[in-house]
């Protein structure tokens, strides 16, 4: 089986999170797809934690 081209090369990666970065937003990871399309996946995109059962109960309670 003969291997593909690349659609992708390291300096477009690195170009792409180096851009991310120069705008002050921190890069969590980089996901390529097979087509070749490069997306920045910020720390502005990641979903807040959950709030556990305790933090659920402690705000119903207040601060006594």
């Amino acid at each position: 089986m003969a291997r593909r081209a690349l659609t992708f090369k390291q300096a477009d990666i690195a170009r792409a999170v180096k851009g991310v970065a120069s705008a002050g937003v921190k890069v969590m990871r980089v996901e390529i797809d097979p087509n070749g399309k490069i997306t920045v996946v910020t720390a502005e995109d990641a979903a807040p934690p959950a709030a556990s059962p305790l933090d659920n109960w402690m705000a119903r309670r207040g601060s006594r």
